[in-house]
């Protein structure tokens, strides 16, 4: 099987994806591309959200001339999203993107694929063949009865031959589904079959809180395997939730290091204070420090002192108290109305 750290890597606007890369977090825009204004702000909000590659929508021309326009105003790299128009692609590639997304096998014949393999191969520019479970082609279809792994594959095969018959290689596939174990199987058996990088995500998930945890399913089990070297989580929300619950899969699937790691426990008929309005307070407020820190807080006292002591900063909860401790060592004890107060300002004063 070819493992992220074993398959080719590609270069998307110095962005390494594959052969032993860190696992990148991709997510794309939902502005009209030719709106420049309105797509660099929202790369921006991206950018500041931990994004590391942004794709754009180029459906037609319009939308293809914006993109230098664009580059020239943000620092991340930038996917041209094309179907059907080999023109389109090669306009993306004049204007500078950095990669584009298209499948070799729906924008004509042999020549048009040459054309498009060339201006790539000219300009270091990796494609990524999409491969969806929803577009699979009329033949597969009938072959198979219905989309599958086999029938996945099989049309990624076709479209990776007709640019490796131009000699392309610089090249990213996906193999998407709607279906958790459809997506896993496809991605499992394109890891066997495939030595080039995979972009991992479930498709059309539907909205944050469903989205989520279906990417999360689909993408952590993949990841965990050893498969997948760049993800976007597809959710019907703003695109910045994409980037934050990729990042959250990425440090649950202990490929993403850095930042605050929030820990609470369920609660249960033990405790008593009010952990769950707590640990909502909580979160929020450290989500985003910059700082490499667990916090804790838990809500009795099984296992809450042990598992605020592990933790660097963390609170555990008792009879409408709970002890503050820092780095193992409790700080004091505290009225459950002043935990809050005291944590942040605990936090706030480690350098």
């Amino acid at each position: 099987m070819h493992t992220r750290e074993h398959t080719r890597q590609i270069t998307v606007g110095g962005q390494k994806i594959g052969g032993g890369a860190p696992v990148t977090v991709q997510s794309m825009c939902n502005t009209k591309t030719w709106d420049v204004e309105a797509t660099v702000e929202q790369i921006k909000r991206l950018r500041a959200a931990g994004c590391e590659i942004v794709r754009l929508a180029v459906p037609d021309e319009r939308a293809a001339l914006a993109i230098d326009k664009i580059k020239e105003q943000v620092d991340l790299p930038l996917v041209a999203d094309i179907h059907f128009d080999y023109r389109l692609a090669l306009l993306a590639a004049e204007r500078g993107i950095d990669k584009i997304r298209i499948n070799p096998g729906n924008i004509g014949g042999p020549e048009n694929v040459r054309k498009v393999a060339e201006a790539c191969r000219a300009r270091h520019i990796p494609i990524r063949i999409g491969v969806n479970a929803g577009s699979l082609e009329k033949p597969l279809l009938e072959k198979y009865g219905h989309p599958c792994p086999e029938a996945m594959v099989e049309s990624a095969k076709g479209h990776v031959e007709l640019l490796t018959r131009f000699g392309f290689e610089d090249i990213c596939l996906s193999l998407k589904s709607s279906t958790v174990p459809l997506t896993i199987a496809a991605y499992r058996m394109a890891a066997e079959v495939f030595p080039y990088p995979l972009h991992l995500g479930v498709t059309e998930t539907g909205t944050e809180w469903n989205g989520t945890i279906q990417s999360a399913v689909g993408i952590g089990t993949l990841l965990s395997e050893g498969i997948g070297d760049t993800i976007r989580v597809s959710l019907t929300a703003d695109p910045v939730k994409e980037v934050t619950a990729g990042i959250a899969i990425l440090k649950a699937a202990g490929l993403r290091k850095g930042g605050v790691k929030f820990v609470s426990c369920p609660t249960c008929g033990r405790t008593e204070i009010d952990l769950i309005g707590l640990a909502e307070r909580v979160e929020p407020l450290v989500r985003d420090l910059d700082k490499d820190i667990t916090v804790a807080v838990m809500g009795c006292v099984v296992n809450g002192p042990g598992e605020a002591r592990e933790a660097d900063f963390g609170i555990a909860g008792g009879k409408d108290k709970g002890l503050l401790i820092k780095k193992g060592q409790v700080i004091g004890t505290y009225d459950y109305d002043q935990l809050l107060n005291k944590l942040m300002e605990l936090i706030q004063s480690e350098e």
